[in-house]
């Protein structure tokens, strides 16, 4: 194969790979960028201060009822896991622990979505034999939906 081959093959590939991404994909992604240089900026002390009005913020701009769900996930785990630290991680509402995202919630309308989700990351503790949930589809919240939230968000960082 000569190098000219070689070279619209790489190219070819390159487009392809490109259509994969929807455009709230590609804004995601731009978020996270803008995410990494805003927290490189800041200095180590702000960070709480600064990520608690960084995912209220994120928060005011959802349409509900994504809004009033990722209030009350705030409260939750705000009230359950009180040593997490909120940021935003993808522009979404998340808490991390030692800068690793523990959970997150993800509004129905970020990736026109039917459901929002709470989910949380391998950082979690939740390991339950050898199969278990670590993304929860929700549509509304129950009294009984936010006491199994505030209970696996207890168990995540136990």
């Amino acid at each position: 194969m000569n190098e000219t081959t070689k070279s619209a093959n790489r190219t070819a590939a390159r487009d392809e790979t490109a259509d994969d991404w929807t455009d709230e994909e590609r804004a995601a992604m731009k978020e996270r960028a803008r995410e990494l240089k805003s927290a490189a900026r800041r200095g180590p002390g702000t960070a709480a201060a600064d990520g608690e009005r960084d995912v209220l913020a994120k928060i005011a701009e959802m349409p509900e009822p994504d809004r009033a769900m990722a209030e009350r996930i705030h409260a939750l785990v705000r009230a359950n896991a009180p040593d997490l630290t909120p940021r935003t991680w993808y522009g979404m509402p998340a808490y991390a622990r030692d800068g690793k995202v523990v959970c997150f919630f993800q509004a129905a309308a970020k990736f026109k979505a039917r459901y929002a989700t709470f989910g949380f990351n391998d950082t979690a503790n939740l390991d339950e034999g050898a199969m278990w949930p670590t993304a929860f589809a929700l549509t509304e919240l129950t009294a009984a939906d936010e006491a199994r939230i505030g209970a696996l968000v207890k168990k995540a960082v136990s």
